[in-house]
């Protein structure tokens, strides 16, 4: 393949002696490619509100992403696939798309090379030629490998050092699997730059599992969220972060459960949100003023930055909409629980089914934690 712009080193220094580096690379090498036209529309001119309410979700109305997006090429309803090379995967990508390839070094500063070739195990950058927001880009794990849309430990922990490495809470990083809006079966993250809060950075959270009994990370459940999700949260050890991420997510793989992940707070929280949106969709259980939308809630919706495609929609948009919307994707109760049962074990014990000692619990394994049907819209942001 062609040479292309090199980020070395990424991933090889503490946390705490990050500069922005990787920051100014992205942003430069994305404006470079706006300038020279290669996005599909120009989504700084997109309208984007906070909608009045308690968590202020975010409203985008994006009418070019709806008209010029790729369209999804295999099925929906198995979350593991293996790889088409028939099908678009991002080695078929102009050159130009490409920004830079990184890799993980021993040094303490990164480097930025002009010119280095694209061989086998690199890990690329590339624009999302139709972007959601500025800066809007794609990590694919050793991109020549032609590894499928499924989540491990090495990719994931890539992800959680570009997070890391780029030192900005504004920016984090999303994963959709199959059967959650996952368009291409080509392992790979999204990113872009957000300067407000996700509303489900805003929701509260109860802690399930303590930093001591497992390993430095904590894990918390959401609460008054319309989307049922879990929390993985850890300043010490990203390696550990994510290979306990990695095991609850092999667990939805394995079970055919579609889900999404956020990065946020540079590489310190991971949200995991199983969702059944898709399959609810398809057995006609989703309201169809929702449907009308044409909203299809991956990992940004899901967040709280809701992509309309439909000025009518971008209008009268509001906090109760997006609830209805959100509350849609998630598991029930039931199905919750019983995931959160399986993860949990699978986090202490390497088992999915086990007994939690109690002192290990912030909150007790099988206790019941709802999201409501809609929330306040007293409070205004």
């Amino acid at each position: 393949m062609h040479d292309v712009g090199h980020v070395k080193n990424m991933g090889s220094i503490d946390s705490d002696e990050s500069s922005d580096f990787l920051d100014m690379v992205i942003l430069a090498q994305w404006e470079d490619r706006a300038a020279r036209g290669l996005f599909r529309y120009d989504v700084t001119a997109c309208e984007t509100k906070v909608l009045p309410g308690e968590y202020g979700f975010i409203a985008q109305l994006n009418e070019g992403r709806h008209l010029k997006k790729r369209p999804t090429e295999f099925r929906i309803d198995q979350v593991l696939q293996e790889f088409d090379p028939a099908k678009f995967n991002f080695t078929k990508a102009a050159k130009e798309e490409l920004l830079f390839c990184v890799e993980v070094g021993g040094v303490q500063h990164g480097e930025f090379c002009h010119a280095a070739n694209v061989s086998i195990g690199t890990n690329a950058v590339i624009i999302n030629v139709s972007p959601i927001e500025y800066g809007h880009v794609l990590l694919v794990p050793k991109i020549t490998e032609h590894i499928p849309q499924r989540i491990d430990v090495s990719s994931l922990q890539l992800a959680l050092n570009m997070a890391i490495e780029a030192n900005n809470p504004f920016f984090r990083l999303g994963y959709n699997s199959l059967g959650a809006f996952a368009t291409i079966n080509h392992l790979h993250f999204q990113a872009y730059y957000l300067a407000v809060p996700f509303p489900v950075e805003r929701a509260p959270s109860v802690p399930l599992l303590t930093r001591k009994s497992n390993n430095g990370v904590k894990i918390l459940q959401l609460v008054d969220y319309p989307v049922r999700g879990l929390v993985f949260e850890s300043a010490e050890s990203m390696h550990q972060l994510a290979v306990l991420v990695t095991n609850c997510c092999s667990i939805l793989q394995e079970k055919n459960i579609p889900f999404n992940l956020l990065i946020a707070d540079c590489g310190k929280l991971v949200y995991l949100f199983p969702q059944w949106y898709a399959e609810r969709q398809a057995s006609g259980k989703v309201d169809k003023e929702l449907l009308d939308t044409q909203v299809n809630p991956a990992v940004w919706e899901i967040s709280g930055h809701i992509v309309l495609k439909r000025k009518e929609d971008y209008e009268r948009a509001s906090e109760d909409y997006a609830w209805r919307l959100l509350a849609e994707v998630s598991l029930d109760e039931d199905a919750f629980e019983e995931l959160k049962r399986m993860c949990l074990g699978e986090c202490l014990h390497g088992s999915m089914i086990c007994n939690v000692p109690a002192e290990d619990l912030d909150v007790p394994i099988h206790s019941k934690v709802s999201a409501p049907e809609k929330c306040s819209l007293e409070v205004e942001i």
